[in-house]
């Protein structure tokens, strides 16, 4: 019987006694079927067989979903032209991995001009299909260049005209050259189209990073020139292109390379980055939009690496910016420090989940930095995200070792709604065509398998939870996996504190919380006379759906007698000016207390506010203020999930009773009913109760000493100088042991 190693397989991820186990089996069908395919004619046609009846089958969606890609595994003629007769036929659920399996196998002619459709369409599966084209370009650059044409010459959008200009430019040759020279100074072109066009205009000629072979035209220099000189919008695009032209003529992406095989005792360089946020040295956009607690973190992170080792002398943070903005202070770029630069993007921002077409930009900004860097050593990756996936890829061009924050994200959500019942393997298929969770699934086993160290966040059954999550034995790979807690920056909450107590020893610091509590009193002046003797119960996050600010409003609003015992203080989200996810959070929280009222019913909404200020509220919380709050306040995080917690800590620091997620880190440094509630916080009812709990720990005897306690750990355990201290370790080990790792790199160049 043939193909049977692919029935086999198919099996195991059918007979899954869970979802995520599934989900983990499905490599193992990708190499059954593609050694059954390879056995010849008859066995091709026997995994086609095998797999065709899963992928029909609507009961089934994830094992469909599963069989789909296992299919472009085996990379034969048959299989590819089967997966682009699915383009048509297929059903809406099973589109986007078509379009990622084809990407897999062969070219198949029938096939461009519904991918170049689908990229020009946008979204993940534009990006997916942008992807498999960009595959096969290098052996057939006249066939997708054309498809692309004939797309861009009848598609009416900006969107899906940018789209596809960018993905015309990964099509190496002369011919693409003229095109976007032609497109970057047409007047009557869309500007987004025309500013793909002119950022791509400085990409290396051969497309694959590997600059100097080929080089831009003059002709190319002057469009750019005389575009930077010109006012408008695309100016800074062109001027930041001309820079690009300047790196790609004196050869120094490869000098780079060159620096990083010395062991010259200079000191290393650290790269983190994350995409999602405007990260700055003052932290002014936390809690703004994607800014939430981790670009908290790498401002304090990087601050605190420099201290932590004298092996540590620049840390450069890599966030996304504005092309009029520039990428950076590339003056000092050289110094030791701490260094931000960004990653210019056109047009607005976007939140996390749907920053997946930015994957050519976010691929062209990096090897910027990185190439005006120079002598980067180690690139640490956190999320499974475009911005890590993009990072991945360039740092393997350059050679670069990667140290990745595994998180168990999706992964964790899949098992827990495959336990609540709200995700089967019947209706899979929705919830992933929106969170993409079988791609990002096998993004996050790639870079487990791919990074040269894992960082892993404690967890009270972290052996467990890796094996189950993860699929990770951690005991198998000790050697290259380290356990780090986050840390908290005490600075801003010692200055929360001095002030406070009266006793100022930063001028500064305290200066700055005199002037947040006080804009807390003008905050509290708000609220009716009769609620300012209440206390006040504090959370502090983004405005997104994983943070729970509708369910708490709603557990504070109308469980229980909570509305009579505290106001609620939300902090995070711009308020004036949301992006989309922050105004559908504010629309339902409207639904449940009408925001044109909240502050006379107590519910308090003021937006982000910086790190500090938010230090000194929290304080605030937990003493009072004078005619505005009753001391014995607590906080409360009401997140489905939490890997760590940053803000927990935080609060602990500050020394507020907290309510936390009763999974995940928090549970780690949590001690339910003496320094804070562990509870199901994704449920209306217990959250209530948690934080009713959590009111009376806050004023029960004994309660200053537990605060004082609980102060103490944080400092101890979970300061940033700690987890800098570790990770710089991590560094030093990856970067010291990575010269056949970067040698080989060069040598494939």
């Amino acid at each position: 019987m043939t193909a049977e190693a692919t029935r086999h397989a198919l099996g195991a991820v059918r007979s899954a006694p869970t979802l995520l186990e599934a989900m983990h089996r499905g490599p193992g069908l990708d190499a059954a079927a593609a050694s059954d395919a390879a056995t010849g004619a008859e066995g091709e046609r026997a995994v086609l067989t095998v797999l065709g009846e899963a992928i029909a089958d609507p009961h089934d969606q994830l094992t469909a979903a599963i069989a789909t890609v296992a299919l472009g595994s085996t990379a034969t003629e048959g299989s590819a032209r089967e997966l682009a007769r699915m383009l048509d036929t297929s059903s809406d659920h099973l589109r986007e991995h078509v379009v990622w399996a084809l990407g897999r196998g062969p070219l198949v002619p029938s096939a461009l001009s519904p991918l170049a459709q689908t990229v020009a369409s946008g979204g993940f599966s534009g990006m997916l299909a942008q992807r498999t084209l960009q595959r096969w370009s290098p052996r057939h650059p006249d066939a997708v260049r054309s498809a692309l044409e004939n797309a861009l010459a009848v598609c009416p959008t900006a969107v899906g005209r940018s789209t596809l200009v960018e993905t015309l430019a990964l099509v190496p040759g002369a011919a693409t050259q003229e095109i976007l020279r032609i497109v970057a100074t047409d007047s009557d072109e869309h500007p987004a189209a025309r500013a793909a066009a002119v950022a791509a205009l400085a990409d290396p000629a051969d497309r694959e990073g590997r600059e100097g072979r080929s080089r831009p035209s003059d002709l190319t220099r002057r469009v750019l020139s005389e575009i930077a000189n010109e006012p408008g919008p695309l100016a800074p695009v062109a001027a930041i292109a001309l820079d690009d032209l300047d790196g790609l003529a004196n050869g120094s992406w490869q000098a780079a390379r060159r620096r990083r095989q010395r062991s010259d005792g200079s000191g290393l360089t650290v790269g983190q980055l994350f995409l999602h946020a405007d990260v700055d040295g003052d932290l002014s956009h936390a809690g703004q939009g994607d800014t939430g607690g981790i670009a908290t973190l790498l401002v304090q992170l990087g601050d605190a690496l420099l201290e932590a080792r004298p092996d540590v002398r620049r840390v450069l943070t890599i966030s996304r910016g504005r092309p009029a903005d520039g990428v950076g202070d590339l003056a000092s770029l050289h110094d030791s420090g701490h260094h931000y630069l960004s990653i210019p993007l056109w047009g607005p921002n976007v939140p996390a989940a749907q920053a997946w077409p930015l994957r050519i930009a976010t691929a062209r900004g990096l090897r910027r930095v990185l190439r005006a860097a120079g002598d980067v050593d180690v690139l640490h990756l956190r999320m499974g995200d475009v911005a890590t996936m993009v990072a991945a890829e360039v740092a393997a061009e350059a050679g670069l070792p990667i140290v990745f924050t595994l998180a168990p994200d999706p992964n964790a959500l899949v098992a827990a709604r495959d336990r609540a019942g709200t995700l089967t393997r019947a209706n899979f298929a929705g919830t992933d065509a929106i969170e993409h969770l079988l791609f990002r699934e096998r993004l996050l086993r790639e870079l487990q398998s791919t990074s040269a160290h894992l960082v892993l966040f404690p967890r009270p059954a972290l052996d467990h939870d890796m094996r189950a999550l993860m699929d990770l034995d951690i005991n198998a790979e000790a050697d290259r996996v380290s356990v780090v807690a986050e840390g908290v920056s005490m600075a801003a909450i010692d200055a929360a504190t001095a002030t406070a107590t009266a006793t100022a020893t930063d001028e500064v610091g305290t200066s700055r919380a005199s002037r947040a509590l006080s804009e807390l009193d003008d905050l509290l002046a708000q609220l009716p006379p009769e609620r300012r003797g209440l206390p006040l119960a504090v959370s502090v996050g983004r405005l997104t759906g994983v943070k729970g600010m509708v369910t708490l409003v709603d557990a504070w609003a109308n469980e229980g007698d909570l509305h009579a015992r505290c106001n609620l203080l939300v902090v995070g989200g711009d308020v004036r000016t949301p992006t989309d996810d922050e105004r559908q959070q504010l629309a339902a929280i409207d639904a449940v207390l009408p925001l044109d009222i909240a502050a006379s019913r107590g519910l308090l909404l003021p937006g982000h506010r910086p790190n500090a200020t938010v230090a000194a509220w929290l304080r605030a919380v937990r003493d009072g203020r004078p005619d505005g709050a009753a001391p014995g306040g607590v906080y409360v995080s009401a997140s489905l999930k939490e890997e760590f917690g940053i803000a927990i800590l935080e609060a602990i620091a500050t020394g507020l009773v907290v309510v936390a997620p009763g999974s995940g880190g928090p549970a780690t440094y949590v001690t339910d009913g003496v320094t804070g509630i562990l509870a199901d916080t994704g449920s209306r009812d217990r959250l209530g109760e948690a934080i009713s709990a959590a009111l009376e720990l806050a004023v029960a005897p004994g309660a200053a000493e537990r605060a004082a306690e609980a102060q103490n750990m944080v400092r101890e355990r979970f300061g940033i100088e700690t987890m800098a201290g570790a990770l710089a370790e991590v560094y030093h080990r990856v970067a010291t042991s990575g010269a056949q790792h970067r040698e080989s790199a060069v040598a494939a160049s």
